[in-house]
């Protein structure tokens, strides 16, 4: 159960919202490798929809065991959107559902891959970093888009990869997990580094372009939906 974070009160408008960014941006640590679950651990990804029919959002967070990546756990939560549409800040839409998603977890993972961003973020706090700040768990996004940051593209074989730039300074990094196609992105969040962020989405994508963490959590949204939801639709705007 992931409760070590304070009760997270949506911010009352834009300005509010990017100070609380500015706030927690120091806090980001991603100088650390991470935890080490060579030989076990547990491994949560999280991913959101939308009803925009009943203005609601849906979060889930599956756990799978780092050795097999079998499900050992899953949970969702639904709620109102609590803030509006504004890009670069859709991490305070997500995060009441993602939160109580968690929260709803008998175990606490040892680390959290989102949907999303991390330093790929225009103040370097996208929905991973800020998730990892508050959770305390090392935490790092994989986006199926570069969104507004350039890149080479990587050799074609599994695992190269290239550097995601926001001009000179390296903010991601375009990583090929399937032989031939396209990259996915990789950004750190919190308490774990790229090279090792990197490492892990290897490991969780021994089959397919996207990691079991993100296509299992976008499966149980699509459940809690009732369908129509596609694992590989766009991650949307900066988080």
């Amino acid at each position: 159960m992931v409760t070590n974070h304070p009760p997270f009160t949506p911010p009352r408008g834009e300005a509010e919202a990017i100070n609380e960014q500015e706030r927690l941006r120091p806090l980001v640590d991603v100088s650390v490798p991470g935890p080490d679950l060579s030989s076990g651990g547990l491994i949560t990804g999280v991913d959101v929809a939308y009803d925009d029919a009943r203005d609601r959002v849906v979060a889930a967070a599956v756990t799978l065991d780092s050795t097999d990546l079998s499900v050992v756990e899953e949970a969702t939560a639904a709620g109102r959107v609590s803030f509006p549409y504004v890009p670069g800040l859709l991490a305070f839409r997500e995060l009441p559902a993602v939160l109580d998603a968690l929260g709803a977890l008998r175990r606490s993972p040892d680390l959290i891959v989102c949907d999303g961003y991390g330093l790929a973020h225009p103040r370097r706090l996208g929905l991973a970093g800020h998730l990892g700040v508050l959770t305390g768990i090392p935490t790092f996004g994989v986006a199926k888009t570069p969104f507004l940051y350039g890149f080479q593209s990587p050799g074609p074989e599994r695992g190269d990869s290239s550097p995601l730039l926001d001009g000179a300074e390296v903010v991601g990094r375009a990583l090929r997990t399937r032989p031939g196609v396209k990259p996915v992105f990789v950004s750190a969040g919190h308490l774990i580094d790229l090279d090792h962020a990197c490492a892990h989405t290897l490991r969780l994508t021994p089959r397919y372009r996207l990691p079991e963490t993100t296509r299992a959590a976008d499966h149980l949204c699509r459940q809690a939906l009732g369908g129509g939801w596609s694992p590989e639709a766009p991650s949307g705007a900066f988080q």
